[in-house]
């Protein structure tokens, strides 16, 4: 028997991939990366900067810890983003004055001016008639149930 052949074995069941619970998130995940992407490009975007701006939208200037804590990401995958982005033309960053560790980020002119094209994403990725609204509004639910659940100390 080969090492891509199943053996069978009952015990290997929680090993397959269909009963993972983190596959199918990690695919939905892909997936709906993927379903932004046109959009995004309408607006120059990549996902992940559109996830900052969505942060900075809400409320700016933010301290990178800030961002970073928001999005789940660490700094050192934040910091060549924003660095992007500023290169773009899209958010400033500078030392804060009060802590020279903390990098302050904060929007361009250019960067704010997007926010009015943006506001059409969230509409029309909701049009996917893949869930009803409800659905949509359980699973937001019960995704972030989990995500606060696997949170460190908690």
């Amino acid at each position: 028997m080969s090492n891509t052949e199943s053996t069978a074995n009952p015990a290997d069941e929680v090993l397959r991939l269909d009963r993972q619970l983190c596959f199918p998130l990690y695919a939905a995940s892909n997936i709906l990366t993927r379903a932004y992407r046109p959009l995004l490009d309408e607006l120059g975007l990549t996902y992940p900067q559109y996830l900052v701006l969505l942060v900075l939208w809400e409320r700016a200037p933010r301290a990178v810890g800030e961002i970073g804590q928001q999005l789940f990401l660490d700094t050192g995958t934040l910091t060549p983003l924003l660095k992007r982005m500023e290169a773009a033309g899209l958010v400033n960053r500078q030392r804060d004055a009060e802590d020279e560790r903390r990098v302050i980020v904060s929007l361009t002119p250019k960067g704010d001016a997007l926010r009015v094209q943006a506001r059409s994403v969230p509409e029309r990725m909701v049009t996917a008639p893949c869930l009803t609204l409800a659905e949509a509004q359980n699973l937001h639910e019960t995704v972030w149930k989990l995500i606060r659940g696997l949170q460190p100390g908690t």
